[in-house]
């Protein structure tokens, strides 16, 4: 007899749907075969489902079993189709016949004692059950949460096969699993930092909040113990709240990664991912035989922290910038290719010098101008042209971190965040894809970045100066447009020209001193327009 059960695979971060067709028939040799492109998980099951059905009490009466998981073209990998495996085998062997065989899509690991392991990727399976007009999923209880954030589709955990049998057969009916998303996102926003533990540090706050605003990638450049850590962990806090859809792209990439435990429905907060330094590329990027999921791809809709930014192996790097180009991620593998999002805001961190105290009035250098020039070496050129704001941060005597009054709330600057990214939704509603101005392309930015003649003069000047790249150049015009929105202002002034290029640290002239130190040429602007700080006394008196 033959038996059809449903299931699904797991391509990238989306679930595609698979017939599990079963065959048994009489005959004196027993075997056992599995076809359809299975993966080792799934040709290692033939063990796992037999031992599951003799310990649940479940005697085959034919001898030949084939399991064709179709369609074949399609890869079939992990674990998940060890339940619908076993129920077909059932089904073909004692002619069970039910309706909800038809109705609900099944998913789970078998134990060899019939319980039921968790799995992964439930969501993107509970997704695909809706897309594809199933009434229901039958999957592990640990994953039934994490599921049952779909609406409009029943979600059953179950603990192992006798139950499901018995659901099957209409002999047990479970409890349908749901969840309260309006509850959920009520928590949403809730961190354990704020940035009103940040003292002092005034111009580089001024800089997250404009990277906050306008979704761009920033690098901080300072001594040791100056804060960069502490300031980039607080940058989640101050970004738009996730929306729904938001939250299920990023819990799809942490179900599919197994870093989702049996409590959590959804991630609602930004993720911040904080990669050691001797990450390997595949690590960051992703990778595998079977692809997974790396950093870039964790970070989606978050944080990507990069700290001690040249001790990161240079080829590491450079795999960062298609991600942070085209917000998504391929990885191209002999037996497939996959995709896998990766929109996120890059932070990075990195000291002056290989000493960390270059340019200190507290600490000498001890750095040679070739090891200064080396290790600054280790970043690219088209690497940095993607950073968008590039600031410096100066450690705080301790009198004046004594002194400080405590910071603005996170919530006072997501308020302004959110202001600014509204003006952006607007802005950019026709076009799909773009949602801030940091993905802003050429054409967009010849509508949206207007310079009035002044700034023109402003900005040819300071490109000349510095030696700008043209990528460089749009960071310049894309930073300044999200200020004159933090602003609100719909024309792009040209101290707002003037802010954004003193966010270009890494892009200015460096001259030897005496003492074989290398100093910035700070008189780029001449004193013809407002220096930062000037701009931020004027803030601190609206």
């Amino acid at each position: 007899m033959i038996s059809k059960i449903y299931s699904f695979s797991i391509i990238g971060v989306d679930a595609h749907l698979i017939e599990v067709e079963v065959s048994i028939i009489g005959g004196n040799n027993f075997s056992f075969t599995i076809v359809g492109l299975p993966d080792t998980a799934v040709r290692e099951s033939k063990e796992r489902v037999l031992s599951s059905l003799h310990n649940s009490g479940y005697w085959l009466a034919g001898n030949s079993i084939v399991v064709n998981l179709a369609p074949a073209n399609i890869r079939k990998g992990g674990s998940a189709f060890d339940l619908p495996i076993a129920i077909g085998i059932i089904a073909a062997d004692i002619g069970l016949e039910s309706e909800r065989l038809k109705e609900y899509c099944f998913a789970g690991e078998l134990s060899l004692d019939g319980s039921i392991r968790p799995i992964r990727g439930a969501l993107s399976m509970a997704l695909a059950v809706k897309r594809e007009g199933f009434k229901g999923i039958i999957l592990p209880i640990e994953n039934a949460k994490e599921a049952s954030v779909v609406k409009d589709i029943e979600v059953y955990g179950v603990t192992s096969l006798v139950e499901v049998v018995s659901f099957i057969r209409g002999e047990l009916d479970f409890e349908r699993e749901t969840v309260d998303l309006d509850e959920i996102f009520k928590q949403n926003g809730k961190y354990n930092v704020d940035f009103s533990d940040v003292k002092g540090q005034e111009y580089v706050k001024r800089a997250m909040e404009i990277a906050a605003a306008g979704g761009h990638n920033i690098l901080m450049i300072g001594p040791p113990g100056s804060g960069k850590t502490m300031i980039a962990k607080r940058l989640p806090t101050i970004l738009p709240e996730m929306t729904l859809e938001e939250a299920l792209e990023t819990t799809k990439v942490h179900s599919i990664a197994g870093l989702l435990n049996s409590s959590q429905s959804l991630i609602y907060t930004r993720p911040f991912r904080c990669p050691h330094h001797t990450i390997s590329d595949a690590g960051l990027i992703g990778g595998g035989t079977y692809p997974m999921p790396g950093e870039v791809s964790l970070a989606h809709n978050g944080v990507l922290f990069l700290d001690e930014l040249p001790e990161f192996r240079r080829n590491v790097l450079e795999v960062l910038r298609q991600p942070m180009e085209d917000g998504k991620v391929t990885i191209a593998r002999a037996i497939t290719t996959i995709t896998y999002p990766a929109r996120f805001t890059l932070v990075a961190a990195m000291n002056p010098c290989p000493c960390g105290y270059l340019g200190s009035v507290e600490k000498q250098c001890n750095c040679s101008t070739h090891q200064i020039l080396r290790y600054r070496s280790k970043i690219s050129g088209p690497l940095l042209d993607r950073i968008d704001i590039q600031i410096e941060v100066q450690a705080l005597k301790w009198n004046e971190l004594h002194q400080a009054p405590k910071g603005e709330k996170s919530e006072s600057i997501r308020k302004r965040v959110n202001r600014a990214r509204e003006i952006q939704i607007k802005r950019f509603y026709k076009y799909k894809n773009i949602f801030c101005n940091s993905q802003m392309t050429g054409n967009l930015m010849e509508i949206h970045c207007k310079l009035d003649k002044f700034s023109i003069q402003l900005l040819e000047k300071a490109t000349n100066r510095l030696g700008l790249s043209a990528r460089a150049f749009d960071r310049i015009l894309k930073v300044a447009r999200t200020i004159a929105d933090l602003d609100e202002s719909e024309d792009i002034k040209s101290y707002h020209i003037a802010e954004a290029i003193q966010y270009r640290t890494l892009d200015r002239q460096f001259k030897l001193n005496n003492y074989g130190y290398i100093k910035k040429d700070d008189d780029i602007l001449d004193g013809e327009f407002q220096t930062i700080k000037e701009r931020l006394s004027e803030l601190a008196k609206v």
